[in-house]
């Protein structure tokens, strides 16, 4: 399953500035922000900006080690880093205002539609080229994780889960990852009214979606 042909479709971005949709995370969602490395057409070929062959996250990866302290929700200063590199992409420290619990993306849509079917509160969600969707959450979830999936009967390391906690990050739409295509909303900010549920309020379900699926894969 496709995240746009999903029971809560993906929702495209209109091109415009990335200053922009920084500045309107620090405005609207009082998210830190922070420019990371871009992509350049070489030949009709897009390449990140670090200038790596091998580059795991062309065009959507911090591109200094002090990434974290550079992190800032203050629009000036938004405004003045990427005023010398228009095309940094949008990249958002987890741990601060958000933590995020990454699955794959048929996993995801499958716990979106439990979600919905148990009237479970779901926070922003995004999509990204890769095939995986983040679920936002309050800070502190990444940690419990691990532990709120053992109670469950799951063994951590045996399901498709990855947490984002505090020392990393994630790209925020309409960020652009390689040749695939760019970051997009699955479940806006706006539509959740702001508020970002506990790891524990969506733990079953993005669980069971992800056994589902681990399930599914030994017996093809």
């Amino acid at each position: 399953m496709n995240i746009t042909t999903a029971t809560t479709a993906a929702t495209p971005v209109p091109a415009g500035p990335m200053v922009e949709y920084a500045v309107r995370c620090t405005r609207e969602r009082l998210w830190d922000v922070f420019p990371g490395a871009w992509l350049e057409v070489e030949r009709g070929i897009p390449r990140c900006s670090c200038g790596a062959a091998d580059c795991g996250a062309p065009g959507a990866h911090p591109t200094r080690p002090d990434w974290a302290a550079q992190a800032t929700s203050g629009a000036t200063a938004v405004r003045r880093m990427w005023a010398d590199r228009p095309r940094a992409s949008v990249l958002l420290p987890t741990g601060r205002a958000f933590d995020a619990i990454e699955v794959p993306e048929t996993t995801g849509c499958l716990a979106l539609a439990r979600m919905e079917r148990m009237g479970v509160a779901v926070g922003p969600v995004t999509g990204t080229p890769k095939g995986r969707m983040l679920f936002f959450v309050q800070p502190g979830g990444a940690s419990r994780m691990p532990d709120l999936v053992r109670r469950l009967g799951w063994s951590p390391g045996a399901l498709d889960l990855t947490v984002r906690g505090d020392g990393d990050w994630v790209a925020a739409p309409p960020t652009r990852v390689g040749a695939r295509g760019a970051v997009l909303w699955v479940r806006q900010p706006a539509d959740t009214g702001h508020r970002l549920p506990e790891a524990e309020e969506i733990v079953r379900p993005l669980a069971y979606a992800c056994g589902r699926d681990a399930a599914a894969t030994r017996v093809r």
